[in-house]
């Protein structure tokens, strides 16, 4: 196959992607969001990075977001809310982190292939994102696509999507938002 029939194939992948997304628990997400002091947010390797992205366009609106494990991420309080993107949900360092929250009193959503992982198990929410496990020894037909690359993109757009919502639910805009950007560059 030529890259643009994979780049086409990937795209046809993430409509399917959309078409299973869970519209109850996204709006609860949102309104857990509007609710919320603090949100903070989490993933380990690329959905980390997932994460992140979504932190960054909390900020542009306005929201106190933060990245866990950044230097100037402050701490956790009864009432907050964490997000956490984890494919498997069982990965240890965000476990250890959903166990945490929970001890103080927080919210969590989690953002997973696996609703009935551990992780998932500790949440108050629970969003089922399509995807297939890094580990593809029972020969998954879900994707081409190696490892978690699916459940990456599709946790990457249902964040842009919960941003869109949380926009409109505000009366934001791009122009809004714009003000909130880096400007020392």
């Amino acid at each position: 196959m030529k890259t643009t029939q994979y780049f086409q194939t990937i795209v046809d992948e993430l409509n399917r992607s959309a078409a299973q997304l869970p519209d109850e628990e996204a709006e609860q997400l949102v309104n857990k969001i509007l609710e919320s002091k603090k949100i903070f947010a989490a993933g380990a390797g690329r959905s980390g990075f997932m994460a992140k992205s979504f932190v960054m366009r909390m900020m542009h609106m306005g929201l106190d977001g933060y990245v866990v494990g950044e230097t100037v991420t402050p701490n956790f309080e009864k009432g907050d809310l964490i997000i956490i993107g984890s494919g498997s949900g069982e990965t240890k360092s965000l476990l250890s982190l959903a166990e945490k929250a929970k001890s103080i009193g927080g919210t969590i959503a989690a953002v997973t292939i696996s609703p009935d992982s551990s992780i998932a198990s500790l949440a108050d929410i629970v969003i089922k994102l399509p995807g297939s496990p890094k580990d593809k020894t029972n020969e998954d037909k879900t994707t081409i696509q190696p490892m978690g690359s699916l459940f990456e993109q599709t946790l990457l757009l249902f964040f842009d999507a919960v941003i869109l919502r949380f926009m409109e639910k505000k009366g934001l805009n791009t122009t809004t938002m714009y003000g909130r950007h880096a400007n020392l560059e």
